[in-house]
């Protein structure tokens, strides 16, 4: 009997449709993904959320990003609800190995975390990137300390080499049996950090240093495609491995947008002349490279897709690819491609099917905002705005006005998208404390308040940037909780008041341009005087030691939801609320 198909999934962050020689850039060098896009499948109208979290919230759900909980990067809402049915819980029903190497941005805290999340192993920096709050202190993408299903751990290298260098690791411990292995680089996403000699191979073809280094990062995530095709070849794994590539949204850095985001394209600038880049409504925001290929089930041969498809589709198309069984209690907002991923004709009612992305990025969602309403070759952008892709693909004359009949029934359908998701919006997705006896790590990235300015990566923390708010928690267990209120994290040992002299991260200056400040450059004292710390019916206050490391509370607690706040106060009349807490369920 043939083994269950493996899955290979390698996902890039902030990496554009046209940032591909196989897609028309004539700049960039990404030989194996090209040598790839010869053989596979192209999904060539395929739309994700146009941001990060959104977008990986959708792929392992099968739900449009906002009903799931996500639907920003930042201020808890980028936590994925803990009651989603995730592809790992899924695969992992099936038999599947399930391993996630890379960037996760779903919940830094339980229960979150990818190893709660169905993955029986994940290596994983915290936050959206490396150098967010979460992170651990110092990692400037070079032989930086990640999180081992939870536990900090030094790995040696460049990150994208760490992450597909464990992803292989990986595939060869579980060649024997059916596996998942989700590679997600945090690349190209800035900071652009990269080795000198691949920024060498753009230097003289870009318009500028950004564009070097970007490029660069795509090109190292190129070479390590190559070693990962050739790695499932020599473990005799091609042909009965689903292997994919594709991007969570449009490009960051690839193009340069004119006051009307229009692209301005032309040497070293790229963007498939789609109008928008990432977080924006137009195509170039959400319309993304999504190349398969698994020669055992009939996935191959070089075919273009054109059929409308989208992220939500993702999960439904794995699991009947892999004949994994879907509960009766589960259902989907997308569903399979598979039939039509082996050359068969759209159903007859494909047609009629439309698509629906969109861009919040604030505390609560609102209807209409930075939308399309995608429908065989119309986009209705913002409820206002028609184009008609046939005639118009790079979206430059709106024809609302041509066409009222149109405009009319993609806001119809717009309604019955919006009625399907936004009951949801409504519950909330608290971090659980006392689940069990591991210590909870709450930091700013995902503190809430209604501007979703949390401090949310570690430039922010250096500079005392202040914000204000709360997390969202639910008490699992009754009983007395110790909570460290703390400037800056466990790992440093500092002081809460002290400040930080030159630089303490292991930058690589060899990889900055000169001139360049570097990557991290100290971080300011904070005068604080006291802590405030209220949960439950409670509030409790309490001086610092200046050259304390923490404000520490002992609290009792019952069981259930509540918000957590907590602030230090200095000698303004301001609140700043403390960059990380850390709680532990006392015996």
């Amino acid at each position: 009997m043939e083994q269950c198909p493996n899955i290979v999934f390698v996902l890039t962050d902030d990496q554009g449709y046209g940032d591909l020689g196989c897609h028309g850039n004539d700049t960039i060098q990404t030989p194996h993904i090209d040598r790839f896009y010869q053989d596979a499948v192209r999904l060539t109208d395929f739309h994700v959320g146009s941001t990060c979290a959104p977008t990986r919230a959708g792929i392992l759900t099968g739900h449009f990003c906002n009903s799931a909980g996500v639907w920003h990067t930042i201020g808890g809402r980028s936590l994925l609800r803990e009651d989603e049915w995730t592809l790992a819980d899924a695969l992992s029903a099936a038999g599947y190995r399930t391993g996630h190497f890379g960037k996760w941005h779903l919940g830094d805290s339980q229960p979150f975390r990818p190893h709660e999340r169905g993955f029986d192993e994940s290596v994983y920096h915290a936050g959206g990137g490396i150098g967010n709050t979460g992170d651990h202190w110092g990692n400037d993408y070079f032989d930086d300390t990640y999180f081992k299903n939870g536990v900090p751990a030094a790995y040696q290298g460049y990150c994208t080499d760490v992450f597909f260098r464990e992803g292989m690791r990986f595939i060869s411990e579980n060649a024997d049996q059916p596996f998942f292995c989700y590679i997600a680089t945090n690349a190209p996403h800035g900071p652009l950090n990269v080795e000198p000699r691949y920024v060498d191979l753009y230097r003289d073809s870009t318009p500028h240093e950004d564009r070097a280094r970007f490029y660069g990062m795509i090109s190292n995530i190129d070479d390590n495609f190559g070693r990962l095709q050739s790695h499932l070849h020599e473990l005799g794994l091609s042909d009965n491995t689903i292997l994919i590539f594709m991007t969570d949204n449009g490009t960051a850095t690839g193009v340069e947008l004119d006051s009307e985001q229009y692209p301005q394209e032309g040497p070293g600038s790229y963007n498939a002349g789609m109008r928008g880049k990432k977080g924006s409504p137009y195509e170039g925001g959400h319309r993304v490279p999504f190349l398969v290929r698994f020669p055992n089930g009939q996935v191959a041969g070089g075919r273009d897709m054109p059929a409308l498809a989208s992220y939500v589709d993702f999960m439904p198309t794995l699991l009947e690819l892999c004949n994994a069984d879907v509960p009766n209690e589960r259902s989907f907002h997308g569903q399979s491609l598979a039939p039509m991923l082996r050359g068969q004709d759209p159903p007859a009612d494909w047609s009629g099917r439309v698509n629906v992305c969109d861009t919040q990025r604030v505390a609560h969602p609102v209807k209409w905002r930075k939308s399309s309403v995608m429908k065989k070759r119309w986009r209705l952008i913002n409820g206002r705005e028609l184009y008609d892709l046939d005639s118009d693909p790079g979206q430059r004359r709106d024809i609302a006005a041509e066409h009222p009949g149109i405009v009319s029934e993609l806001r119809q359908d717009y309604e019955l998208w919006w009625k399907n998701i936004s009951d949801q919006f409504d519950r909330d997705v608290p971090i659980a404390l006392g689940g069990d006896d591991e210590e909870v790590k709450l930091t700013t990235h995902d503190l809430r308040n209604e501007t979703c300015n949390g401090v949310w990566n570690h430039r922010q923390v250096r500079a005392g940037q202040v914000s204000s708010g709360y997390w969202a928690v639910d008490i699992r267990q009754s009983g007395r909780y110790e909570i460290e209120l703390r400037r800056w994290p466990e790992e440093t040992g500092y002081a809460l008041t002290a400040a930080i002299e030159g630089d303490d991260s292991n930058w690589r200056r060899d990889s900055i341009k000169p001139g360049d400040a570097p990557a991290y450059e100290g971080g300011i004292a904070l005068a604080i005087q006291w802590a405030q710390l209220t949960i439950g019916d409670a509030n409790y206050q309490a001086e610092v030691d200046p050259a304390g490391t923490s404000a520490l509370f002992t609290v009792e607690l019952t069981t259930g939801p509540d918000q957590l706040f907590a602030a230090f106060h200095d000698h303004s009349e301001r609140t700043i609320a403390p960059y990380y807490v850390y709680i532990r369920r006392l015996p």
